[in-house]
């Protein structure tokens, strides 16, 4: 089996209502960068991240194109480990991180589509095939939604079958966010669990502020309280502070996820697939934590996460992200009494319907 071709393209895509949270403030668009990689046999296997509005957008589609492509040209895409290295040492003087990282994460996504179709296997039982049953949370981008609109979304993904819920937190004055926790906290009773996201809105004294004010309505954890380069501030939290922490949505590195989990900085380790070097990645990061008895959880790509949380034995909750692809893929995420499943069939099972993306594309 060898790579006959690689196609990038990159699609912006309009949120059906603007979102919100504490560093993008309004958001009302995000891009979407395709990866798809064809055999000689006939196989394809399709990779994908994305950015929030169109940043870094042609960036990222250009590194596919210009430097990923070439590079794999007549290769075998069974060999992700070995590609996925390649891949890294050709980008690491200009990534390490940032769009790099990103178009390493589409390329990586779309070889092991095509390993798993190769083998017959959908990609969460060639992965580990730990348990098909993941939990779900619906991940609220929602800071600036107003109090009653925030109630009505959450009575609405309580009736679409999600029993954990994520809002954000980050306004202008705490006091402000305590009373939005407690109004939705009353909504869902004791028992439902509540997750709450800052978007590194704090300084490490003000994030152990909002730990202690927001325990009394049982949060289930703080969600990147401050700048995720801070390992020291985010150790201080998660020990000094009575909630636990859930970061790594921008972090980009295994090395970087091992400087946080050998701090002691983080209960919930959270990489993105998306951003962080694809599947071979990610994968790497959830055994890192499993090696520290730590639980790992997803942030945005639910469609694709949810298979990786199904492979490994430490799974927590998969984030159902608010940039979601459900207009524009075959088979949407299923969501009943709190969980999902991974596709069964052959590879990671996300497919584009490309029509529909299509109207929506910028190169």
């Amino acid at each position: 089996m060898r790579i006959d071709r690689i196609e990038a393209a990159h699609y912006r895509i309009p949120l059906p209502q603007p979102l919100s949270d504490s560093t993008h403030g309004e958001i009302r668009e995000f891009a979407v960068i395709t990866a798809r990689i064809f055999t000689a046999a006939g196989l394809e296997g399709v990779g994908y991240t994305y950015t929030v509005g169109n940043t870094g957008g042609p960036a990222i589609r250009s590194l596919i194109e210009n430097d990923l492509k070439p590079l794999l040209a007549g290769r075998d895409p069974r060999r992700t480990e070995q590609l996925w290295n390649a891949m890294q040492q050709a980008t690491h003087y200009v990534g390490r991180g940032g769009p790099a990282s990103f178009a390493v994460s589409a390329v990586d996504v779309a070889l092991w589509d095509l390993k798993a179709q190769a083998a017959g296997e959908p990609l969460w039982r060639l992965l580990g095939g730990h348990s098909p049953h993941v939990k779900v949370y619906a991940g609220g981008i929602d800071l600036r939604v107003p109090l009653a609109a925030l109630r009505e979304q959450t009575a609405k993904n309580l009736a679409a079958g999600f029993r954990a819920i994520k809002m954000k937190v980050g306004r202008e004055r705490l006091r402000e966010d305590i009373a939005r926790v407690a109004a939705i906290r009353a909504i869902l009773g004791p028992d439902v669990p509540l997750m709450v996201d800052a978007n590194m809105k704090w300084s490490v004294d003000e994030a152990l502020r909002a730990s202690r004010a927001l325990a009394e309505y049982d949060v289930y954890w703080l969600e990147e309280p401050a700048a995720p380069d801070d390992v020291a501030g985010h150790a201080r939290i998660e020990k000094e502070g009575p909630l636990p922490v859930a970061a790594g949505e921008n972090l980009r590195t295994i090395n970087e996820f091992q400087k946080m989990i050998a701090a002691g900085a983080v209960s919930f380790p959270e990489p993105d697939l998306s951003n962080c070097g694809g599947v071979t990645a990610w994968m790497k990061i959830a055994h890192l934590a499993e090696a520290h008895n730590l639980p790992v959880t997803t942030h945005g790509v639910h469609d694709l996460h949810v298979s990786l949380l199904a492979a490994v034995p430490n799974a927590s909750y998969l984030e159902v992200h608010g940039f979601g692809l459900e207009r524009f893929i075959e088979e949407p995420l299923p969501i009943a009494d709190g969980f999902s499943r991974p596709p069964e069939r052959p590879g990671h099972g996300v497919r584009f319907l490309w029509g529909e993306l299509e109207p929506h594309r910028v190169a």
